[in-house]
């Protein structure tokens, strides 16, 4: 199923996709009581998602997606978390700027207030180094502490499309890069969560990231240095993963920081992430 967040008349409303369409969303009211957020569904598991699922073939209710605004998929979670360096050509791109490279996981926080739409503006703030970054981002579904690789899987409750807005000015401020990642719509998430069930295979997607129809990265998930569930198993190692929490699992080559010279993005660019079997979404570079 593609669950999503969409505004209504009422506020934020919970919808899913209707069965078999891709163009009409069937609103989520029916089961509002019992789950009113989406961290409600993902906590709700298997109950939650047979509930939904019934409303998805019925169909009442639904309308056209292109009528309403889409949101971040998810209320603002627990932990936005981040790797840094989990392409193999996107590390040479990062050693030929000077960056180390990481000889285990190289984890950073986003802060969960930079999550945006899917289709929302990408405010520069003070950056005059502006950059893009498609991942393939992960929905923790349940909580994970001390998994092991081979049951990490069962903690993951869906997929969405992510671009790791990056500030790189202000990534220098702090050695952890949590300044120059968090920025204020620096976190563009969606269009919908993506069922695990949907994805046979996380680490055989293809992902690309163009700006103004131009594409600059171009990879396939196959190509993480340190996959899905051995970024799940690292992590729960360290402290508790909660139904909720989000993981941008690394980008690949191809960042305007990489480019000779440097390709920042500029007011009125168009950014567009893709990732096979989940969706695109599109932000564009409002004015300083």
């Amino acid at each position: 199923m593609k669950l999503l967040r969409y505004v209504s008349d009422e506020g934020a409303a919970l919808g899913v996709l209707q069965t078999g369409r891709e163009d009409r969303v069937v609103p989520l009211a029916p089961v509002s009581g019992e789950f009113p957020t989406m961290r409600s569904i993902i906590e709700g598991g298997s109950t939650a998602l047979e509930r939904i699922g019934a409303l998805a073939e019925q169909g009442e209710g639904a309308f056209d997606l292109a009528d309403v605004q889409l949101l971040a998929p998810i209320e603002r979670p627990g932990k936005y978390l981040a790797i840094g360096m989990n392409y193999a050509k996107h590390i040479a791109e990062a050693k030929r700027l000077g960056q180390p490279t990481p000889t285990q996981q190289f984890w950073f926080n986003k802060q969960t207030s930079c999550l945006a739409g899917p289709f929302d503006d990408i405010e520069p703030g003070v950056s005059e180094q502006l950059d893009y970054e498609v991942e393939l981002g992960v929905v923790i579904g349940r909580s994970a502490k001390g998994v092991s690789e081979a049951d990490a899987k069962n903690h993951v409750f869906g997929y969405v499309v992510a671009n790791d807005v990056s500030a790189r000015d202000w990534q220098r401020h702090s050695p952890t890069f949590t300044m120059g990642k968090s920025f204020d719509t620096h976190g563009p998430i969606g269009p919908w969560i993506v069922t695990a069930d949907e994805i046979a295979d996380p680490h055989a997607l293809a992902l690309r990231c163009l700006v103004n129809g131009e594409v600059r990265q171009d990879s396939n998930t196959s190509e993480l240095v340190y996959n899905v569930w051995q970024q799940i198993s690292y992590l729960s190692t360290a402290f508790t993963l909660e139904p909720g929490d989000l993981l941008a699992t690394g980008t690949p080559s191809g960042v305007g920081i990489g480019m000779q010279p440097p390709r920042f993005l500029q007011s009125g660019d168009v950014v567009r992430c893709e990732v096979e079997g989940i969706g695109m979404i599109e932000n564009r570079v409002s004015s300083k």
